[in-house]
Parts: C-alpha cells; sequence; structure tokens
C-alpha cells in the first residue's frame, strides 16, 4: 500500500539523500569498512549538503525543522545503502535533542554551528563495562573544584568514539549517583587527560568507529554543564523516545530491503531444473516475511505520526518501546531467513545479505536490549 505519511518535500529530501550517497559515500565505503573509521571529508561534506543539524534553528545554521520526518528518510536511505558507519542518525536524532533542548544560548553559539557543518562530530558517553542499561550502576565521577569539574572515569562501546570532538558524558556528581545523581558534562577534544582506547572490533559495522574512553583528572569547565546539575536521568528519560523510534525506522527500513533483494534472487536462482520461487516453502516463507514487514511498516509509520511533525516528543515510552523492540527483531529474523534462502552465497561477506546480516546483529542490543523494552512495556501495563 502507498504510504502516506510523506509529502512532495520528503520526496524531494529523499532524493537528495539519494545523490549524496552516491557521490559522497558509497565510492568510499569498502575503505572506511577496512579503516575501521568514516573519513572526517564525509561529514563536512555531509554539513554542506544540508544533512547535519536538521531539527537545529536556523540561526545556528541548521535546517530549521523538527519535522521528523526528514530523519526518516534519511535513516531509510542510508540503511538500504548499507552504509552505517556514517551515523548521522546518531548525531542528528539521539544527540542534537540534547544540545538543542538543554544547551545555554552561549552553548548553543559555540558548539551548534560547528555540530551543523560537519566540523564537530558528536558522541554521547552513558555505557561503562559494568553499566550498560542500568545507568544507576554508572561508577564515572566529577568532584565539584569550584571552578570546574575533575572527571575520572571510564566509557566503552562508544559510538563515533575515535572521531568526536564534543562527548556528552553521563557522570556521577553526588557521591550517592542513581537517579538523582547524574549530570551530563560536556568534554571537548583536546582536553588535558582526555583518552581514547582501542577502536573495537565489531562483527559489524566496521566503518563506524566505536572506542573506550578514559577520563583521568579532567579539568571540566562549569560552563560544560548541559541541562540541570544533578538532572541526567531525567534529560536522558525525556530524549530515549526519539532515539529507540530512529533505530526502529532503520530496522523496518532494513528488514524491506532485504525482502526486496531475496525477492529477486529467488526469482532468477534455479535448483533442481526450476526457479527457487515455484517453490511452495520458499514462496511462503516470503509471504510471511512480507506480511511482517507490511504490518511493522504500517506501525512505524503511525509512530512516527504519532512523534509529531512538530518533533515535539509526542510518541510515549510505552509504543517508543514496542516500536524498538518489534522492528529491530524482525530485522533480525528477516536477515536470518533471507541469509539462509541465497544458501552459500548470502555467506559470502561481499554478498549485500552477508553485510545485513552482521551489521544489523546489533539493532536489538543499543538503545536498550529487547529485555528492557518488554520491561518498560510491561510496567507501564502493570504498574
Amino acid at each position: 500500500m502507498k504510504r502516506q505519511i510523506f509529502a512532495l518535500e520528503h520526496d524531494a529530501f529523499r532524493a537528495t539523500v539519494r545523490s549524496f550517497l552516491a557521490r559522497e559515500v558509497l565510492p568510499y565505503y569498502e575503505q572506511w569498512e577496512k579503516d575501521g573509521v568514516v573519513a572526517r571529508e564525509a561529514w563536512r561534506a555531509a554539513g554542506k549538503q544540508g544533512l547535519l543539524g536538521l531539527a537545529v534553528p536556523e540561526e545556528y545554521g541548521g535546517g530549521g525543522t523538527a519535522d521528523f520526518r526528514y530523519s526518516a528518510v534519511l535513516a531509510e536511505e542510508f540503511t538500504r545503502a548499507g552504509t552505517p558507519g556514517l551515523a548521522l542518525g546518531l548525531h542528528n536524532d539521539i544527540i542534537g535533542p540534547y544540545l538543542t533542548g538543554l544547551a545555554t544560548e552561549e552553548q548553543r553559539r559555540r558548539w551548534l554551528p560547528g555540530f551543523c557543518d560537519g566540523t564537530l562530530i558528536t558522541a554521547i558517553a552513558m555505557t561503562e563495562p559494568g553499566a550498560g542499561s542500568d545507568l544507576q550502576g554508572i561508577r564515572t565521577r566529577a568532584e565539584d573544584k569550584g571552578d570546574h569539574w575533575l572527571l575520572n572515569g571510564s566509557k566503552t562501546f562508544i559510538s563515533n568514539g575515535i572521531l568526536a570532538d564534543l562527548v556528552i558524558v553521563v557522570a556521577k556528581t553526588t557521591p550517592e549517583g542513581g537517579a538523582h545523581g547524574l549530570s551530563l558534562l560536556v568534554v571537548e577534544r583536546g582536553s588535558a587527560g582526555f583518552e581514547r582506547g582501542r577502536n573495537l572490533d565489531k562483527i559489524g559495522q566496521k566503518a563506524q568507529d566505536t572506542a573506550e574512553l578514559f577520563f583521568h583528572d579532567v579539568r571540566v569547565p562549569k560552563e560544560n554543564l548541559l541541562g540541570e546539575l544533578n538532572g541526567a536521568f531525567g534529560h536522558l528519560m525525556t530524549n530515549l523516545a526519539q532515539e529507540r523510534l530512529s533505530i526502529a525506522v532503520s530496522a523496518i527500513a532494513a528488514a524491506e530491503n532485504l525482502l526486496e533483494i531475496t525477492t529477486e534472487y529467488v526469482k532468477e536462482r534455479e535448483a533442481f531444473g526450476r526457479p527457487l520461487a515455484t517453490q511452495q516453502h520458499i514462496r511462503f516463507e516470503i509471504a510471511e516475511m512480507a506480511t511482517e514487514c507490511a504490518v511493522t511498516r504500517a506501525f512505524l509509520d503511525r509512530c512516527v505520526e504519532a512523534h509529531g511533525e512538530s518533533g515535539d516528543g509526542g510518541l510515549d515510552a510505552e509504543h517508543a518501546s514496542m516500536a524498538k523492540w518489534w522492528a529491530t527483531e524482525l530485522q533480525k529474523r528477516v536477515a536470518d531467513r533471507c541469509l539462509q534462502l541465497h544458501g552459500g552465497y548470502g555467506y559470502m561477506t561481499e554478498h549485500p545479505i552477508a553485510r545485513a546480516f552482521t551489521d544489523g546483529r546489533i539493532q536489538t542490543i543499543y538503545g536498550g536490549t529487547t529485555e528492557i523494552m518488554k520491561e518498560i512495556i510491561g510496567r507501564s501495563l502493570l504498574g
């Protein structure tokens, strides 16, 4: 069925994104995969094209629109191109709201122009070796030293960790930490005591730099506190719905793309003298995946609508969690079934099915695991 959520301006934006991918990303992506990191020039090219800071006010160099449908288009096209390494969604949809919604006027003028033109790449550092989904377990601490914070601790699995110029660090600013003792501190590239560890070797998304970060007596200026002191937990909860929706949007796009590739493959591939598509089992597999994708697409488009053209966070935590766990688990199932239908070819790393299989496996983990999503939904329904 024809999708109803996009207007002509979104279609024009989609064409722009596809042109950008063809010109600035796809010719270089194999090399980025080998390097384990995207070239900084690609970020600047994205800024020049207007793909960064979509929701940032124009006065700071942004797109000036809070319409999340533009972000959805961006996520869909990058997913279909198989290029998750250039993490524009992380920059725009996950980190952007912290800078636009919490920053002071001085901070906005200091950081947002670079955020929009691609000269300041961003990351957010929550996860620690001993604290993943449970923010209450964060041990990184910041001591108030009068005119600065003294930051100590470590983070891991940080996307954009190697390239990042600005890192929003979640740290304890009270001895107890927890829900009422965490704050957001912005650490800038070159700060004394701020070190990057390994560019972690992942099974997928090889071009996306994911790093360990270490903070040894890092002096963070008081003016780099983002949002309210000891208010990080509330700030994080406020922005999680959009993060999870963004992941879900890319998940259903991935599932649909894999289904399209596999549908064409089984039409052309022959076994025992006839196309695979003539076998009832194959037809049933395709029928099941097509139906699951169609139903999921209808729900996801409704979630995008609920989030609001104004981008005002209209999607609640319960439905964002539903969208995230359902769409990402569907992506995982579809990737596995499509690889199986490709046989030995699906196991070859040069085939898009194989890359999608490994690239997509993280989807059910980051942004909150499937198990955490179910817990959020269950609590909302049962108390």
